[in-house]
């Protein structure tokens, strides 16, 4: 299985990084109508769509491969070689969601102002055109994060050596983007992140702020902030437009059967519940945030996640008045004895409400609820 995935690995590198920048055009990703262009199609701008989520997508599968080869050389030492090559090239792309030429003015998929990952479109060299909407597309690079135990690292000298080769001579490359690969955490983790610590608490700002992404009942796939100020381009007298709408689509971008514009999906919730508890493991106590924003109430990671987790239990836990979220006020599913305890898992669910809505049963990745509540209780 390793070897398949390393040969997708491979293809995903040689096909969906053309200039070899380690930022990948990644296309459809299963987004559907997340952004501003349909990305299954030539960019009606011409270059290329720089993928912010493609990209940290990329990451995470490269943490994914040093998780599973640092394993597998704890048997067979012949792995810490390729372990130290998913560690080589997860810090270069780090490097380049950031960073190009080095040089002050050029601008990548990271906006400092909005503090936040943003697509970008290129035409080569130094064009490009950051594309700011607030999206899962900006969250995901959040996946990317993995913590190094110390006694593993102590039981692979190979790798360690290489580890500490990096953080002697190239730790200028990982620590303008990431977090200090000197610096030890709790129990003396080491943490690989696409984001610094800086970086993540001013995307965590946008996140947890229920006027943008954090509903009652999860994180929205689009923040909020676009209900009300829509980000639009016009091409060749046509005009592009990306607008949060919580429910079903408005558009038939994709046939129109499903909406990455509002709506909350559990697997990319469940995803960015993982990413915040491994941020916990190497933060600790030591860093802590306001959640919900505004709310005066500071939490550290471990408790964000499980306050996220609770949220999306209100999607099917019932309410003072017996009714559950996802049924959307219907009598029959709420109320009558034949239907009320049999619980329908939809593909996702209304961004404001929480209404279930696309195709049911889909118990694939909604099913993961189970998980959350075996583990929050």
């Amino acid at each position: 299985m390793f070897q398949k995935l390393l040969l997708n690995f491979t293809w995903w590198v040689n096909r969906k990084d053309v200039e070899g920048k380690n930022v990948f055009e990644g296309g459809f990703l299963g987004l559907d109508n997340i952004g501003l262009f349909n990305r299954s199609e030539p960019l009606p701008t011409g270059g290329t769509l720089e993928q912010a989520d493609s990209t940290g997508w990329m990451a995470f599968y490269c943490l994914n491969m040093l998780n599973i080869a640092l394993e597998l050389a704890k048997h067979r030492r012949i792995y810490e070689d390729i372990a130290t090559k998913f560690f080589e090239h997860f810090i270069l792309i780090s490097d380049a969601m950031t960073f190009r030429t080095g040089e002050k003015e050029e601008q990548s998929l990271w906006n400092e102002q909005d503090g936040f990952y943003y697509d970008a479109i290129s035409w080569g060299g130094p064009w490009i055109q950051q594309m700011p909407v607030r999206s899962l597309v900006g969250l995901i690079p959040l996946y990317a994060t993995l913590t190094l135990e110390p006694e593993l690292i102590n039981r692979l000298p190979a790798f360690k050596k290489r580890v500490e080769w990096f953080m002697t001579h190239r730790c200028d490359v990982a620590e303008r983007t990431m977090h200090s690969i000197r610096t030890r955490g709790k129990d003396n983790r080491i943490l690989l992140s696409l984001v610094n610590k800086e970086r993540l608490t001013k995307i965590l700002q946008r996140m947890l702020d229920e006027d943008e992404f954090l509903s009652p009942h999860g994180i929205r796939s689009l923040s909020k902030f676009h209900k009300k100020n829509p980000y639009s381009m016009e091409v060749n007298g046509q005009e592009f437009k990306v607008g949060y709408v919580p429910g079903d689509s408005d558009s038939g971008l994709f046939g129109g059967n499903s909406n990455w514009r509002g709506p909350i999906w559990l697997c990319v919730n469940f995803l960015l519940v993982e990413s915040l508890q491994r941020f916990y493991l190497f933060f600790g106590q030591n860093l802590q945030v306001e959640c919900p924003v505004g709310s005066g109430d500071y939490m550290h990671l471990g408790h964000v996640s499980e306050e996220i987790q609770h949220r999306l239990q209100h999607l099917f836990a019932r309410d003072n008045d017996g009714r559950r979220s996802i049924n959307g006020g219907d009598d029959t599913l709420d109320f009558d004895p034949n239907w009320k305890d049999y619980l329908w898992f939809y593909e996702f669910f209304d961004g404001d409400n929480g209404r279930g809505l696309g195709a049911t049963h889909q118990c694939g990745w909604t099913g993961l609820i189970a998980r959350m509540i075996h583990d929050t209780g």
